[in-house]
């Protein structure tokens, strides 16, 4: 692994909190990462979600289409986002950053934190927007500006496109790997952890598709029914932090610890909240054959190893939950428009195309999913860099 081209600790002057910045690397002179926010956060999270970010960037390259892969990097607040003094924190982190993010990093929401907030927070830190260093790579600056809010204002049955468009990606992720191994959707089990942004969309589109959604975690705990859940009820009576309102729970529907989502009757587990959520010791729990990556970094690398050798199959965050960064650029680019049926349909292909290629180059290697994502971006990588250049 390389070194990353800059690493950056902040620390508040108000309240003490660090922040952090890590630019993996910059392609075309430009990076592309969120920023996240929770209580913990570190600079070895934040690195490792940098280099992740440069992955995701190389794996949706595309010698034909008008997006350009930017390099990868990303932005971390060390508090929780429920915190009265989030919001503050988060305009002077802004503010203090901004110098990177007109010249060289892109950002948008992550774990914590809505687009909305982001892009309030910016304007309050002088900025004119969280993405504004992509601008000079862009034909026509206005036409693309325009097309990217337009995306931004649509709604499919309540929900915003924006938060939509991943939660597809990763669903779409699953259907593939159950359609290579010839699983039905119809009987297929499926816990989620975290119904927030990622994991609402993507429980709702499972459920579209056939599958059962058995079991949800939230912060309070985990809600259970083996016949199946009322998802869309569930999304209806979710706060903004994706808790949701018991009172609206049937009376099928049973309440079990937080941890409980890892050990439920269910073929796929998608952990969608919280870095670092599967160790060596809870793996021991999990049944299921796939685990589908909708957060970032949710199982350690110990846990994985443990997990391959019990035939359990980790689908990697690199690709499972790229389709949300990727979708700003095709938009922004100009691939697609400003479109929900558009939008669905160009991630659906995207993300089916590159898991099958990943799945079927670790067929080929004899190696795990991750690795073969891995070995693909060590295959692009070069050639991004000679038609385009980067810098370590």
């Amino acid at each position: 692994m390389t070194t990353p081209l800059m690493s950056l600790v902040w620390t508040d002057h108000v309240t003490g909190r660090q922040g952090f910045l890590v630019v993996d690397r910059l392609v075309r002179g430009v990076s592309s990462g969120g920023l996240r926010m929770r209580a913990g956060c570190t600079l070895d999270e934040v690195t490792g979600l940098a280099r992740g970010m440069t992955m995701k960037e190389a794996l949706h390259y595309d010698p034909e289409g008008r997006y350009v892969p930017l390099g990868g990097a990303k932005g971390g607040i060390d508090c929780d986002p429920q915190d009265p003094d989030s919001y503050g924190l988060l305009v002077r982190y802004l503010r203090a950053m901004r110098p990177h993010i007109e010249s060289f990093w892109t950002t948008g929401e992550d774990l914590g934190l809505t687009q909305d907030l982001v892009d309030r927070a910016a304007a309050e830190a002088g900025l004119v927007s969280s993405i504004q260093a992509v601008y000079p790579l862009l034909d026509d600056e206005t036409a693309a500006r325009r097309r990217l809010t337009e995306a931004f204002a649509v709604e499919v049955d309540g929900l915003g496109l924006d938060e939509l468009v991943g939660g597809c990606g990763v669903a779409e992720s699953a259907l593939a790997a159950l359609d290579r191994a010839s699983v039905p959707y119809t009987g297929t089990r499926v816990a989620v952890q975290g119904l927030g942004t990622m994991g609402g969309a993507t429980a709702r589109f499972l459920t579209r598709a056939g599958l059962s959604v058995v079991a949800v975690a939230d912060i309070k705990g985990t809600i259970a029914n083996p016949a199946g859940l009322d998802v869309e009820t569930l999304l209806a009576g979710r706060d903004a932090y994706g808790t949701v309102d018991r009172s609206g729970l049937r009376p099928g529907d049973r309440e079990l610890p937080g941890d409980a989502w890892l050990s439920v009757d269910a073929e796929v587990l998608v952990p969608a909240a919280v870095s670092y959520a599967v160790d060596a010791v809870n793996q021991e729990r999990i049944t299921a054959r796939w685990i589908v990556e909708a957060a970032n970094m949710p199982v350690l690398p110990e846990a994985e190893e443990l997990l391959t050798a019990r035939g359990v199959t980790v689908l990697p965050d690199v690709v499972v939950n790229s389709g949300t960064n990727a979708w700003w650029w095709w938009t922004l680019f100009g691939d697609i428009g400003a479109d929900a049926d558009e939008a669905f349909a160009h991630t659906r292909r995207s993300m089916r195309a590159l898991v099958n290629l990943m799945l079927a180059r670790a067929e080929t290697d004899g190696t795990t999913p991750r690795a073969a994502a891995h070995a693909i971006v060590a295959d692009r990588l070069p050639v991004i860099a000679a038609r385009f250049g980067w810098y370590r």
